[in-house]
């Protein structure tokens, strides 16, 4: 079995050696710049980790792999960019770098070349792996498309809520897994298993993220804390707050959510206050804790070797354990 740091030295290799052949050389230029960002590589780190499940050689899984991570860099470029974001790992966006007419068809090349480099699979997995990207790649679509809607709406359900990040995050991480294990030549059990392993660690990352963002510490979170609040961003604290407020915390949340001008530390204190009165820091921590039991369910579920889920527990746990 290959350890992750070994499976992070093949993914930063093969990033590095890519190759940009069509002129002209200014079209790649952004995306040379964002894939140098860095970033946790966890997508392509989970295909490969899937594969090695199932056999020693995962040289074929490695090409598809950086496929992936390709197309998930084309989805933070165009999401900056519609996000008007300054940063990215505190980089300047490429937008910014650039400007909106080259990031817009920088991330078209990028999505071109990720579909290129998932193009390499090897024939008997083909079909099979391009199915499972592109309805995945069409699923984030509609997750970002909910993102926005949700943003003129202050009714979104917790139901809703959870359907949109399964979309927008979740279904990347359980298609990299699926993807991981088709290459290893996994049974479909298996494959289904890993899939609902990704969707279930994606859903309590992204719930742990939201809550991070409140109660977070900027030191270790690695973002403004607040971000969310300032925004009126529709997370699960914030549906949830509107959902249980009396009638006076409904009216100061309202108030607050409906200023265009405010003092930003002033909404952050007003708005963190009402989710301690709510105790949603505790209703939070248990829809994570949910999340992440069945996730495990999923893995322990698989026709492998307890001790061959090692590592895949260990990323998970790291994934799981960012600090307040």
């Amino acid at each position: 079995m290959f350890t992750f740091n070994d499976v992070l030295r093949k993914i930063e290799n093969e990033i590095a050696e890519l190759q940009y052949p069509y002129p002209p050389k200014s079209l790649y230029e952004p995306i040379k710049y964002i894939l140098s960002l860095g970033g946790k590589r966890i997508r392509p780190a989970l295909v490969l980790m899937a594969c090695n499940l199932y056999k020693e050689n995962i040289e074929n899984a490695l090409r598809p792999a950086i496929g992936l991570e390709v197309f998930h860099n084309f989805t933070l470029l165009h999401d900056d960019l519609m996000d008007e974001a300054d940063k990215r790992r505190n980089k300047p966006t490429v937008h910014k770098v650039w400007n909106a007419n080259a990031a817009i068809l920088s991330g078209d090349a990028m999505m071109i070349t990720a579909y290129q480099l998932i193009g390499e699979t090897e024939p008997a997995h083909l079909k099979e792996v391009l199915n499972i990207f592109t309805a995945t790649a069409l699923e984030i679509c509609g997750g970002q498309q909910y993102d926005m809607e949700f943003e003129s709406r202050t009714d979104v359900t917790e139901d809703e809520y959870i359907e949109m990040i399964r979309l927008k995050t979740a279904v990347l991480l359980a298609c990299a897994l699926k993807m991981g294990a088709i290459l290893g030549g996994a049974s479909h059990a298996d494959a289904e298993h890993l899939y609902q392993f990704g969707i279930n660690i994606g859903l309590a990352f992204q719930l742990q993220d939201d809550l991070l963002d409140v109660y977070g510490n900027i030191a270790t979170f690695g973002k403004n804390i607040g971000g969310d609040i300032l925004c009126n961003k529709k997370t699960f604290m914030l549906i949830n707050a509107l959902r249980l407020a009396n009638p006076e915390q409904k009216k100061e949340l309202n108030d607050w959510m409906s200023r265009t001008s405010f003092s930003p530390i002033e909404k952050i204190n007003a708005i963190t206050a009402i989710y301690n009165q709510l105790d949603l820091k505790r209703l939070s921590e248990q829809k994570i804790q949910t999340y992440n039991k069945q996730a495990i369910a999923y893995l322990d579920a698989l026709s492998v070797a307890p001790e061959k889920l090692t590592i895949l527990k260990e990323v998970c746990a790291h994934l799981m354990n960012r600090q307040y």
